[in-house]
């Protein structure tokens, strides 16, 4: 496959017909202006070192140098190719609940799309650093493998809802489980994992697997959302508004539990922050992962396209060498020598 990135410069093309022209006629206005001076055979034995050929051999040199200049302006690309780029960083592996209690409204506009908010800004902060997100609920899942995109880190951000796990419930631990086999595998980078709940967890071995998650070098911090005084969970239906319940009938409420995201954390060597409506604690978060080791990543980017407009500066630069050695004189010990003629 072969395209031009910067198309609009190949318009500049018109200039090649309209300088040869020029130079057309600017020739034979020259040959005119001898013609007055007397006859031409005459003036080339008076001037034995002129030729008549090389002026016209260094312009077209200036010319086609001028053609590959606007080509590679042009950027020229072939077919694709695959980039292993090596920079220092960390590797952030966020867990996400999706279960319904995260539609509860303690937090504006709501505990989900509040988190989602905090991790878009924290995305658009990272820079050398590889990011992987977890959803879970009832089950995890992984929603974005371990990547330097960051293009794609928000287009699979905003898909995310409560709908996207089937299983409700809130199992931090087997977020934290599949979080430590998220992490590349053969990197040894600095690994944190970021699990932003409520903290209902319906497991019981959330904190063994954060100390095993220690073990091996993944650090984990907490992030609670909601309040421990608690609040009903809303449903929409159209304009209806009106609060979920359990099977007896009675409204739920669902609570920030600080004690176990605090247990997860402390097990994880990492720390916990309690969210507001004012901030998620993200950036507070980010500033705290920052300070830890940076090691080299290798990062494998697909590009479609790879660039070819280095050529046709190298050839436009021969062609200007060309015409700076050639003269437009001839030499008084080869001027026998017709090489243009």
């Amino acid at each position: 496959m072969f395209r031009f990135e910067n198309i609009e410069f190949i318009y500049l093309l018109i200039l090649i017909p309209v300088l040869l022209i020029v130079y057309i006629i600017g020739r034979r206005i020259r040959k005119r202006s001898l013609k007055r001076f007397g006859d031409p055979e005459i003036l080339n034995q008076l001037m034995p070192f002129l030729s008549v050929n090389r002026p016209v051999v260094k312009f077209l040199f200036i010319l086609f140098a001028l053609v590959f200049i606007i080509l590679g302006m042009a950027r020229p690309q072939f077919g694709s190719k695959l980039e292993v780029i090596k920079r220092k960083g960390i590797e952030i592996v966020i867990a996400l609940d999706v279960s319904n209690s995260m539609l509860a409204e303690d937090i504006q506009p709501n505990r989900l799309e509040k988190a989602k908010q905090a991790i878009a800004r924290l995305v658009e902060k990272l820079a050398d650093d590889k990011i992987g997100l977890i959803v879970f609920a009832g089950d995890a899942y992984v929603q974005m493998p371990v990547t330097s995109d960051y293009i794609s880190a928000k287009m699979f951000l905003s898909s995310i809802n409560t709908q996207i796990v089937p299983k409700q419930g809130t199992a931090i631990g087997s977020a934290i489980d599949l979080g430590i086999n998220s992490f590349s595998p053969d990197n040894e980078a600095s690994k944190a994992l970021i699990i932003i709940t409520d903290g209902e967890d319906h497991d019981d071995n959330a904190v063994s697997l954060a100390r095993d998650a220690a073990e091996k070098g993944i650090v984990i911090y907490t992030i609670g959302v909601g309040t421990p005084n608690g609040t009903p969970i809303p449903v929409y239906s159209g304009n209806q508004r009106s609060f979920r319940k359990d099977r007896q009938g009675n409204v739920v409420i669902t609570k920030l539990n600080e004690k176990i995201l605090r247990e997860i954390s402390n097990a994880g060597n990492g720390s916990y922050i309690r969210a507001t409506n004012n901030r998620l604690g993200l950036n507070m978060l980010f500033d705290q992962i920052s300070s830890i080791e940076k090691k080299e990543l290798e990062t494998r980017i697909y590009s479609e396209y790879d660039e070819k407009f280095q050529y046709m500066i190298g050839l436009a630069l021969i062609l200007i060498l060309f015409d700076f050695i050639l003269l437009e004189r001839k030499n008084k010990y080869l001027k026998n020598i017709k090489l243009f003629n």
